[in-house]
């Protein structure tokens, strides 16, 4: 089957890749896990293996830095290769890192094996598009929503299920456990991946080559990915700052009580299917416009929660922004996917690895803003920040209507 046959499925043969889209779901959710455990496990992993200060700080940096290495120099082979075999070796990849993270004897050994286990992580992003790739252009929206409903839930419950796992066993038994539950998902999908042979027709050089020209030809990958780095830099300009400030009054939360408040976040990732059977719809700019309302407002919901005597109120109204941030994210995630899935069939590995690495640019952006938002004026400039990214995305909605139809 080619790329090109497989974007003139019928509504049968659609259906028929339901079994396909949950297995999606559940394993980009799993797979993403191991980008943001470390963020919560780097204070046990340093302490066990002896780790310097320098040391234990690129644990995550070092994971993260992998997947968009990973993003750029193997999601592009998608367009080269079979996909079903370079989906299958990728996550082999990560299944091995994954181990050699947990059985690491010294620092650097757990260091590289943490980096390797970060760039095969972006077999999520082979994933993505190849279940895209499954069903016709009208109900591409609705399968890519559905699949990033697993990848949003994944992202949101790495950090607590991270800790709950350590707190369990150890730091090392979540690698374990990730290690075996990619094992049963690289079973499940070699079972019910199809055969996918790439359309392109050139070298691995002129792949990547190619992705300055793509950026200039595709002015919908240029939108789309600018908004969709904006909301990313919402995104984890909140996460990176609100664990700072549960601890204080008026929330007073402890360890467990920050971690139980991380799973509130996972009602946001109900806008992902959502998101993507309205966009197939042509609600996809009204809702884009939405999204980026919603982000402002739930930063001001945020910020003033923040300022509430009661510590019932306040719970109650940081839960809230917190919801209606994660669903505008979510929506404008969703809708940029299924915009730039729509563009050529032939390069969809390259437009894919290319929208997320930006919108990755996004996310750290957003955690050095908030860094220094958090230095100069606390939560309330924080919230500030994370606002001015959704004001930047809405001005980018009413100025143009590029991506949104």
């Amino acid at each position: 089957m080619t790329i090109s046959d497989a974007t003139k499925l019928s509504p049968a043969g659609a259906v028929s890749v339901r079994p396909l889209i949950w297995i999606g779901a559940i394993t980009t959710g799993t797979v993403v896990t191991n980008l943001f455990a470390p963020q919560i496990l780097v204070g046990l992993i340093g302490n066990s293996l002896g780790m310097t200060a320098l040391q234990a700080g690129l644990i995550s940096t070092l994971t993260l830095l992998g997947y968009a290495l990973g993003l750029l120099l193997l999601v592009p082979l998608v367009d080269l290769v079979e996909n079903k075999r370079l989906i299958l070796r990728t996550l082999g990849c990560a299944i091995v890192a994954a181990i050699g993270t947990a059985l690491a004897p010294t620092p650097w050994i757990l260091l590289t094996a943490t980096f390797i286990l970060g760039a095969s992580c972006a077999a999520i992003q082979m994933v993505v598009p190849l279940v895209a790739s499954m069903v016709p252009p009208e109900r591409r929206g609705q399968a890519i929503g559905d699949v990033m409903s697993g990848l949003m839930i994944g992202i949101l419950l790495s950090r607590p299920l991270a800790s709950l796992i350590a707190d369990a066993w150890s730091w090392r038994g979540y690698y374990v456990t990730s290690a075996v539950l990619m094992t049963v998902l690289a079973g499940a999908l070699a079972r019910a991946l199809p055969t996918l042979q790439p359309a392109a027709h050139v070298g691995y050089g002129a792949l990547l080559r190619s992705f300055p020209k793509l950026l200039r030809e595709e002015p919908v990958l240029r939108v789309r990915a600018w908004t969709a780095a904006l909301v990313m830099a919402s995104f984890t300009a909140f996460w990176a700052a609100v664990a700072l400030r549960l601890p204080d009054a008026p929330f007073h939360l402890d360890a467990r009580g920050i971690a139980l408040f991380a799973l509130i976040g996972v009602a946001g990732a109900v806008a992902t299917p959502l998101a993507g059977r309205w966009g197939d719809r042509g609600y996809a700019r009204p809702m884009l416009i939405g999204s980026h309302l919603l982000i402002i407002g739930a930063l001001a919901l945020c910020a003033w929660a923040a300022v509430l005597e009661s510590r019932v109120a306040a719970l109650l109204v940081l839960s809230a922004g917190t919801i209606l941030l994660d669903l505008g994210i979510t929506t404008d995630q969703t809708l940029g996917r299924r915009a730039v899935n729509l563009l050529r069939p032939e390069a969809r590995g390259r437009i894919n690895g290319l929208f997320v690495a930006l919108f990755f640019i996004g996310g750290t952006v957003g955690a050095a803003a908030a860094s220094a938002a958090w230095s100069f004026g606390g939560w309330t400039m924080v919230c500030v920040v994370a606002g001015a990214f959704g004001v930047l995305g809405l001005i980018t909605d009413i100025a143009t209507k590029t991506g949104s139809s």
